[in-house]
């Protein structure tokens, strides 16, 4: 199985070669799929190869695993994900300077694996404060209690709340580093809210986490009225997640060719990026030349996951094949902010990133001014007026909070929370209707949701999730209809607030004001 150079070299880990009182040691982690170590080939230390049987692995499960007893009938089984720790026992001491590490191995599925990377050996300073760690078990009772007196000590202050959880902390291996308790954050519900989308039908009732007073109880309020007027329509029109390496030519006519042989390569550059997962589909890349490089951006679909991470790898494997392939890149990254991951863009809110949704909602006159004390004219006065203010300042959002429900949505169900940068975006559009009711909508270009993965699945989030059902595979698009849907009923709610000279008591009443 051909495996590129690149995505090779990423089964070293960075920074873990090290001196022992034994001898040496370092780690490499498996980020390619689920493989059996049938025998270790050899390992170099600057170009000279050591004793193997000298060689032993550690996991978080075995200790001392002499290479010597790895064979095709006695594998050694190395999981996705999984650290492997190899020490070479004996060996003399590095000096404190870059050196370079060869690995072969045989492992199934893969055949022979070899790779070669530069790593060095730093000086640790013996003042050095470090947080306490656990090589084999950092989610463990013990290190997690060790962390938590560590901080009483270096604070001087108590660990009390914080300390206080009801997940299993081996669960969180892959969502944060240095366990050390929780932060716990109100949440209330909202609704029901009655949508009228593909994938959401129905009526639900939404967790939102949050610390703003006023904010519950102001989209509670937004969805009754849209409950009213027959509920709100959503829809998801498209669906994208990218990834946007460049690359680094001689002059200028060298990246313009480039980009033509990657379009005459596409199906061979999806093959190696889909090989990575079951889950990422490469729909197609965009480029953009600029001075001498090529700007490409890797445009996927991305299942129930948010998908930052699963295009990431991809477009690692697809780029490593590249590099592999074409003569005449001077240089290369794997991210040149095209993406434009966690920030607010122009780009995003134009060809997608994330999920595009819009919700939309025709809002009886009556009902308006008998729960809102409002008119029609005056929220489509109100919008109109808003437009030319978001137009002015510059904003990426012609609405008024939407990024207060979806944060306190996202905070309630697990997302990553740095998202509603890109989420944030949304385009307001209201119409008077010829029965003198209001066509009211939002469009949310770019909202990066997940209902698998990630944080998804921790705790609270996962239950949020599952109260809307909405909680696994195939709940994606329908989570994101809910989000939309919400969105809209706060707009109504503070649009309607704003219009009557409400805002401003409300906050009084139920918030900080008082």
């Amino acid at each position: 199985m051909f495996i590129p150079s690149m995505l090779l070299k990423q089964l070293y880990t960075r920074g873990s070669l090290n001196n022992t009182e034994r001898g040496i040691e370092f780690s490499i982690k498996n980020r390619l799929k689920d493989a059996e170590i049938k025998e270790l080939l050899h390992i170099k230390i600057d170009g000279k190869e050591v004793d193997l049987s000298k060689v032993i692995f550690n996991t978080s499960e075995e200790k001392e695993i002499y290479s010597s007893t790895i064979t095709k009938d006695n594998r050694l089984s190395f999981p996705l994900r999984q650290t492997l720790h190899l020490e070479v026992l004996d060996h003399p001491q590095l000096a404190v300077e870059k050196h370079d590490v060869e690995v072969s191995v045989k492992a199934s599925p893969f055949g022979t694996l070899k790779f070669s990377v530069t790593d060095s050996i730093a000086t640790e300073k013996d003042d050095e404060i470090k947080i306490p760690r656990d090589d084999m078990d950092d989610y463990g009772e013990e290190i997690i209690k060790t962390r938590q007196k560590f901080v009483e000590d270096f604070s001087g202050a108590k660990v009390n709340h914080i300390g206080k959880y009801s997940i299993d902390p081996h669960e969180l291996n892959g969502n944060i580093e240095h366990f050390t308790g929780v932060a716990q954050i109100p949440l209330g519900f909202a609704g029901p809210v009655k949508i009228n989308g593909e994938h959401a039908i129905g009526d639900f009732m939404v967790p939102m986490a949050t610390t703003e007073g006023t904010l519950v109880a102001s989209y509670n309020r937004g969805m009754k009225i849209a409950n009213l007027c027959g509920g709100i329509k959503v829809s998801v029109v498209d669906d994208a997640m990218q990834r946007a390496p460049v690359f680094e030519f001689e002059d200028a006519r060298g990246a313009r060719d480039f980009v033509t042989w990657v379009k005459l390569n596409f199906k061979k550059i999806k093959e190696e990026a889909e090989s990575t997962s079951s889950i990422a589909d490469l729909v197609y890349i965009d480029h953009f030349l600029s001075n001498k490089f090529a700007f490409l951006r890797f445009n996927f679909k991305t299942g129930d996951a948010a998908g930052q991470n699963m295009v990431g790898r991809a477009t690692f494997a697809a780029s490593s094949w590249i590099l592999d392939q074409y003569m005449g890149i001077k240089n290369f990254f794997l991210e040149s902010n095209f993406a434009t991951d966690k920030k607010a863009s122009q780009i995003n809110i134009m060809r997608t990133r994330g999920k595009r949704v819009t919700a939309e909602i025709t809002l009886k006159k009556e009902v308006l001014q008998q729960y809102m004390r409002v008119d029609p004219e005056q929220l489509d006065h109100h919008a109109r007026i808003s437009a030319i203010g978001s137009f002015l300042s510059g904003v990426n959002n012609t609405g008024l909070h939407s990024p207060n429900g979806i944060t306190a949505m996202f905070i309630a169900t697990g997302q990553d929370v740095a998202n509603v940068s890109e989420s944030s975006a949304g385009i307001i559009y209201t119409e008077l209707t010829k029965s003198g009711d209001l066509y009211f909508s939002i469009t949310i270009p770019s909202l990066i949701i997940a209902t698998y993965g990630g944080g998804t699945g921790i705790g609270t989030q996962k239950e949020s999730l599952e109260l809307m059902n909405c909680y696994g595979k195939g709940k994606a698009y329908k989570f994101a209809e809910i989000v939309a849907g919400v969105v809209l009923a706060g707009e109504i709610s503070l649009a309607s607030a704003i219009s009557s000279s409400d805002w401003v008591s409300s906050h009084e009443q139920y918030g900080r004001n008082r």
